[in-house]
Formats: C-alpha cells, structure tokens, sequence
C-alpha cells in the first residue's frame, strides 16, 4: 500500500485478556474478530477488524491485550506500548472490561513527524522497528514508543507508526464496521491542535473536543450507531 499522506491508521481497542476483546467485539459491535497475531517486542497479541471509512481509506480496529504466556523481548524497566503495564489501566479493564484506549496515526516519514512534535515540546518516544509473518507476507514498520510506554494526553495524543510495503488492511475481509467520527478530548484543545497541524493530517472525521482527556469513536455497526468512549479520569 503506498503511503503518501498522513492518515488515520487504527483505533486501539484495550482488554484484559484477548478472550475478554474477543467476547466484547461480539457483544457490542456485533461481528467477530478476524485474526491477528502476536508482537515478541512487546509480549502483546491481537485480533484485528476492517473499518470503512466515508474518506475511503485503510484503517482498521485493533483488539490487544498482554500475552500471559510471552516474555517480551523489551526487558524492563522499559514498559509495553499503549500503557498496558500502567497499574491505573490494567485495574481499570479488569472492573469495566475492554475499551477504547487509544489511537494510531499513519504517516509516510515517522521521524520527520517526531521531530515536528518535539520542536512543540511533546516527546512520543523513538521509532522503533518492529515485525511479524503473515500468510499473506511480512508486517513490517515503525511505531513511536516511549520507554514508559505512556499514550500521553489520556490517549487522544495518537502513536505514530510508518508502514513498509504490507498493511494489515491488504488482506482483511470487510468487516460490516464502519468509522463515522473519531472525537478527541482534551482540557485545552490547544496543545493536540498544534501536534496535528504538524503531523499534516487533514480528516474531517477526527473531531477535537474540550472535555477530561481522552477520546470517543462512533461506529456504524449491524447493531446500529454505538459510540465507544474512554477517559482518562
């Protein structure tokens, strides 16, 4: 997939266990997951949906949780992505099950990105390269991973990641999930305005709102419209 623009990649969906995101996928949105696959960085595993989007393009919905059976291969004290070692996070999946955590931004040079953000003083982490097989060929890219692993901003802040020359997206079937509106909360709106401005993403679909940190998706789903929120309080 050639990737010439910045453009909303996935949206992160959060569990306890990846049979908990199994379960909720098909409670709340009314399909099943299709297959992922793990991350030995990370010692993390997956399932992975296609969204549709009025923009047409590739994004998808990604259900992750810890591996209990994998020891990841970045060794602490540096943590796991998308703050699934925070202890506030974990307890919180455990009590209210799987949610919407987190979000994914692509785009085509990740440092020039990263250096645009810290020139605004946000530090999102450094590029790491990470990769896994397929069946239909090998997952490789670039994703923004501070060594505490913090989303930033409750998550509405996204993850940077630059794909090479497969996405995800080339061999998932549709999934009947379609991404109407990504809206991203923040306090002051002020701060992830400017990170945006200088990631060059143009989406009408990703909406900012004054409210606690933290971010919200509505889907248009066999169920009907159903809203998916997280907050960082």
């Amino acid at each position: 997939m050639a990737q010439t623009t910045p453009a909303l990649d996935h949206l992160v969906i959060a569990a306890s266990t990846l049979a908990e995101g199994v379960a909720w996928c098909e409670q709340t949105l009314g399909v099943s997951s299709g297959p992922g696959g793990a991350h030995p960085l990370f010692g993390t595993h997956n399932r992975l949906l296609r969204l549709h989007t009025d923009a047409g393009q590739a994004c998808y919905l990604e259900i992750i949780a810890i591996d209990p059976t994998a020891t990841p291969q970045r060794a602490a004290p540096l943590a796991r992505w998308f703050d699934l070692d925070q202890p506030e996070l974990r307890a919180r999946l455990r009590e209210q099950g799987p949610q919407l955590v987190h979000w994914v931004l692509r785009v085509p040079d990740i440092h020039a990105t990263l250096a645009a953000w810290q020139g605004l003083g946000i530090e999102r982490g450094p590029a790491l390269t990470a990769s896994r097989p397929t069946p239909h060929g090998l997952l490789q890219w670039r994703i923004s991973v501070r060594d505490d692993g913090q989303r930033l901003m409750g998550g509405a802040l996204p993850t940077l990641i630059e794909w090479g020359d497969v996405h995800p997206c080339d061999a998932m079937p549709d999934s009947g999930l379609t991404l109407s509106a990504l809206t991203l909360h923040a306090p002051d709106t002020t701060a992830l305005q400017s990170a945006l401005a200088a990631a060059k993403l143009n989406n009408p679909a990703v909406q900012l709102h004054s409210a606690p940190a933290g971010l919200s998706a509505r889907l248009r789903t066999p169920r009907g419209d159903i809203t998916v929120t997280h907050t960082s309080s």
